[in-house]
């Protein structure tokens, strides 16, 4: 019994370590946004956090559309990032759990 506690408690360790390996991993992963009409670009990694902005000289000279352009692109792109992070986070974490009868999380 306690070779299968100590079994499950060092694959749980192991997929913790997969999964922050994975977390680590998606810093890489670009996420690339753009309003309809291509005026603002917006980049961000899957982890959410932004890399670049790309803002046409026609936005600059109307700040309340400017500021609904930002609204609009950042959702859209932290809703993609989101996404790809879970998906990602899930699959790893998945693979890695211990089949323990009443705990299927992941279904």
């Amino acid at each position: 019994m306690f070779g299968d506690l100590m079994g499950m408690m060092g694959k749980l360790k192991e997929t913790q370590e997969k999964v922050e390996a994975t977390k680590k991993r998606l810093d890489n992963v670009l996420i690339d946004e753009a309003s309809s009409d291509g005026l603002l670009k917006i980049t961000l990694t899957a982890n959410r956090k932004i890399k670049s902005v790309e803002i046409a000289n026609s936005l600059l000279e109307d700040k309340e559309q400017l500021e609904d352009y930002l609204i609009l692109t950042l959702n859209k792109a932290i809703e993609k990032a989101t996404n790809v992070h879970e998906t990602e986070v899930a699959a790893v974490a998945k693979e890695g759990m211990p089949n323990i009868p009443g705990m299927d999380m992941f279904k």
